[in-house]
C-alpha cells in the first residue's frame, strides 16, 4: 500500500534542560521512524550541511540503532558519494534524516549531485524525509540562515517540498533568529510560515501542516504571517509531547 508523503521538520536540541534525561537522546530521529510505521525502519543520515563531518556521523547513527533502527546507514558526497547507486539507495529507505549545518551548501552540493529531484521522488514514494535545523528548513521555500554570516540572512531557494517559510531555533530570550524571522515574514522577504523552538518538530503529511510535536516541556511552535501593515500575526502552537520510552 502507497504511504503518504511525510516531513519531520525539527529545530533540534542546541541547549537541552537540565534535567532532560539521556535516555532520550535521538528523541527526533526516533519520531520520523515511527512515522515511518515500519517495524524495523531502514535509518539513513545525509550530513552534507556539516561537509560530511566524520564525527558527527559517528555520533549520531549508533543513537539511530539505539532508537530502533534496522539498518542505519549514512551518505557522503564528499569527495564522491560514498554508494555506487545514490537514487537506489535513498528510495530504499525508511527515514532519510538530515543534519544540521549550513543549508547554503547543503542545497548547492545536492542540486549539483541531483538530489533535490531524488529526494522529491523520495519523499513521493512515502520515504520520510526529517532533519533538525538546516535539514529543516531545506524541505521549505526558505528561512533564516547564518551560512554567510552571523547577521543572518534569508534564504529563498530552499528545496520548496512545503509551500511555506521555517524558523529554527526560535526561541524567546536571546536568540536572534526569532526576531529576525519574524521581520523578514514582515517586510515579505519570507512568506509565512510556521517557526519551532528547541526540541519541536513539524510534522507534514504533503503539503498540509499536520502538527508540532516535541520532546521537551514547555516549548512551542508559531505560525507566523504578514498581518498586512508591515507586521506580522503569529500564532502559538502547542506541541504534542511525544519520547521514547525510557
Amino acid at each position: 500500500m502507497p504511504r503518504e508523503p511525510q516531513i519531520l521538520a525539527c529545530s533540534g536540541l542546541l541547549y537541552p534542560p537540565a534535567d532532560y534525561p539521556a535516555a532520550w537522546n535521538g528523541a527526533q530521529a526516533w519520531q520520523a521512524m515511527q512515522l515511518s510505521g515500519a517495524r524495523s525502519p531502514k535509518f539513513c543520515l545525509i550530513a552534507t550541511a556539516t561537509g560530511d563531518a566524520k564525527e558527527y556521523i559517528d555520533a549520531v547513527l549508533p543513537i539511530a540503532r539505539k532508537r530502533g533502527a534496522g539498518e542505519a546507514s549514512h551518505l557522503t558526497l564528499f569527495p564522491q558519494p560514498n554508494v555506487p547507486d545514490v537514487r537506489a539507495h535513498l528510495l530504499a529507505q525508511d527515514v532519510i534524516f538530515v543534519s544540521g549545518g549550513s543549508v547554503v551548501n547543503l542545497l548547492a552540493v545536492w542540486r549539483a549531485h541531483r538530489l533535490d529531484e531524488i529526494m522529491r521522488e523520495c519523499w513521493e514514494a512515502g520515504v520520510v524525509l526529517a532533519g533538525q535545523s538546516a535539514g529543516s528548513v531545506c524541505w521549505h521555500l526558505g528561512g533564516v540562515t547564518d551560512s554567510f554570516s552571523n547577521a543572518l540572512d534569508p534564504i529563498t531557494n530552499g528545496l520548496g517540498f512545503l509551500p511555506f517559510s521555517n524558523g529554527v531555533h526560535d526561541d524567546l530570550g536571546d536568540q536572534p533568529r526569532r526576531t529576525r524571522y519574524r521581520s523578514l515574514v514582515a517586510d515579505g522577504s519570507l512568506p509565512a510560515g510556521y517557526a519551532t523552538e528547541d526540541g519541536v518538530a513539524l510534522h507534514y503529511v504533503g503539503i498540509e501542516f499536520r502538527e508540532a510535536i516535541g520532546c521537551c516541556d514547555g516549548r512551542r511552535a508559531w505560525h507566523v504571517a504578514p498581518d498586512g501593515a508591515g507586521g506580522y500575526a503569529e500564532e502559538t502552537i502547542t506541541p504534542r509531547q511525544w519520547t521514547p520510552p525510557l
